[in-house]
Order: structure tokens, then sequence, then C-alpha cells
């Protein structure tokens, strides 16, 4: 038996005992070593998704291989033993999304997305992985778990946002919120040759981090209109390339017209609550405006986890200062609870297993 971090009901969690899991041939066990909350558990658990029953929670978890299916263990890439990170999105890359280029669609609308959606997560002592050859990244022996534990999500996920927003060299960003998904998409525009990266957040001690990460300007809407602060920072034209980071009916609205027509809005954060998403009609201009809207799901797969861990071998990103509280596996509840809140200024909470 094991113990997993669960989601009893809408607004309910717990950890409980279950049968550690076994692999089919294809699959995996992982024993994990080091995890990470996401801001996405905590609106899970809200009923972002519906209502869960005794689901495990968690997506940003690495450890080491416990078991293997008997494909994967013929196949000679991977062993016991083995420390292994896993990303977030686990898709099959074989069904119709797959080979259509949209992996974390994989059967479907967000259908890449497993790990506490379509089953258990990954907060858990062990966990299971699907078509484990495609899914698993060896972790470099230069970098230790905590680090890789960030690019599970944090890094995909932000830098997809960046990859996605058309950003042409020396163009401008805007990037709205700045928890870690932001963070790194402010990372990820400077890699993708941004001129100038314009950070919008208001609670101090994510500033902090936003001038850490490479912002060239922070806006605190708290003080300020977005909007009018964008346009006065960019000569009224606007930026390239906003992305929106938070998941806001609000910030995106904001993000529209912020940017300028013929710019891309780049979407990654999470719409956890409302039917719709409204857009603004005149700074859309009645729809004619030639700005694009494009969105993402943290895109997985070995081989660009390999990629993300690279970034962080060679120095490009260091993502450690984003963790700004370290718990036990047992405490994990207390953590989870902070992490609705942000209480004590908390950023990422990192739990450590074992």
């Amino acid at each position: 038996m094991m113990k997993c971090f669960v989601m009893r009901g809408i607004g309910k969690v717990a950890v409980m005992d279950k049968p550690i899991p076994r692999p089919g041939p294809l699959d995996a066990i992982i024993r994990t070593t080091a995890a990470l909350i996401c801001t996405s558990d905590t609106r899970t658990v809200a009923g972002a998704i519906g209502d869960r029953q005794d689901l495990t929670l968690g997506h940003e978890s690495v450890g080491v291989i416990h078991e293997l299916g008997e494909a994967v263990k013929a196949a000679g890439m991977f062993k016991a033993g083995q420390r292994v990170a896993v990303n977030a999105i686990t898709p099959c890359y074989a069904c119709d999304n797959c080979q259509r280029g949209y992996p974390s669609q994989c059967g479907g609308i967000l259908g890449g997305w497993k790990f506490a959606n379509a089953k258990d997560g990954a907060m858990a002592e062990d966990f299971h992985v699907n078509n484990a050859i495609a899914n698993l990244a060896s972790i470099p022996d230069g970098l230790c778990d905590e680090q890789a534990a960030y690019c599970c999500d944090m890094l995909s996920t932000g830098f997809v946002a960046a990859e996605f927003g058309n950003i042409p060299i020396g163009g401008s960003v805007a990037v709205f919120a700045q928890g870690p998904v932001g963070l790194m998409a402010t990372v990820g525009a400077r890699l993708r040759g941004a001129g100038l990266v314009i950070g919008v957040e208001s609670m101090p001690n994510w500033i902090a981090l936003v001038k850490k990460y490479g912002c060239d300007v922070v806006v605190d809407y708290s003080k300020e209109d977005p909007v009018a602060a964008i346009m006065k920072i960019t000569g009224g034209k606007g930026v390239d390339t906003g992305i929106e980071a938070l998941g806001s009916s609000k910030t995106f609205a904001v993000c529209i017209s912020a940017t300028r027509p013929g710019g891309t809005i780049s979407n990654v954060g999470y719409h956890g609550d409302g039917d719709t998403v409204p857009i603004p009609r005149l700074d859309f201009g009645v729809g004619m405006s030639d700005k694009t809207i494009r969105t993402a799901l943290c895109p997985g797969g070995s081989e660009r986890m390999g990629r993300l861990l690279r970034l962080i071998e060679r120095g490009r990103v260091d993502p450690l200062a984003m963790t700004t509280h370290r718990f036990a596996f047992k405490d994990i509840e207390r953590a989870l609870t902070m992490m609705q809140t942000k209480a004590d200024g908390m950023v990422k909470p990192l739990i450590v297993f074992g």
C-alpha cells in the first residue's frame, strides 16, 4: 500500500491509503521523491473540472523508477532506480490529435492532461505513467530533484506562452500575472528575443521575483490602469504579444486591449470559473483587428522535457527562487491550504517524500 493526497469531493481533501499501482506493458511506476503543488490543484479541489471522489491530486512530481512494463523494459532505455521527471501532460502519441501535432489534446479537449483529471495524479508515494517511453525523461546527474520538478509544468507552460506568442526579435511583451507560470513566461519571452518585457502584478513579494527573472518594467495594476500604463510605455501602440498567465476573464480582456493590431494574445491561464470568457468588442476591432488569440496546454513528452532540463543545466534559467516553502508529505494538506490563499507570501511549495 501507499499514501496518496486525494480530493474527497469539492472542497475536501485528505491523505489516504491506496494499493501501489502496477504497470501495463507500455507503462511505468515511479516512486516519488519530490513534488510541487500547483494553483491548478487548488482550482480542481474547488470544483473547476467537476466533482472528483478520492482522486489523487498532483501533476508535478519526480522520482525514481520503481517498476517498468515489459515493453518498456525490453526497449532498454530505462531501468529500475533511475531518476526521472514526468511532464504534467502524458499523451499517447498515437491518436488522431497527437498525430495532427496537438498531443496535449490527446484523444479530445484537454485529453493529454490525465493526472488528477482522467486518472490518479502524481501526489502520492508512487504514481503510474502511461506510454512511458515517450513520457519519461532522465534527470541529468548535475540537477537536483527540485530543479527537475519545475520542468513538469511551470517551465513547459510558461515557455509555451512565449513560443505561441509570435514574439518578433526585439518586440514588446506584456505578461499578465507573475505567478510561477507568468515568471517562466517572462523568462521565455527573453529567451525568444523580446526587447521589452512588461510584467503586470501587484503582490510585493512576486514583484521582487519579476525583477529577478528579467522584466524591464513592472506595472502594479492595483495602483494604475494596466492598459493605460502599457500604452504609455509603448508610445500608444500596445504590445506585440500579450500573455495571459492567470486564468481570469478580466485579465484576458485587459490582455486583448493592451495588444496592438496584428499582435498575438497567448493564453495559458486556467480559467476555472464562469461559463464564458468575454472579449472587449471595440478593442478587438469589432472582430477585425488582425489580433490572434492562441491557447495552449502545457506540452509534454520526453524530448521537450530534455530540452527544458538542458536550459537549467546550462544556467539559462534558475527556477529555485520560486520555491518559497518546503513541506514533508505528512504536512501536504497545510501546504495546499496555504497555496489556496497564497499565505505567508507563498509562490511555490515543494513537497519532500521519504
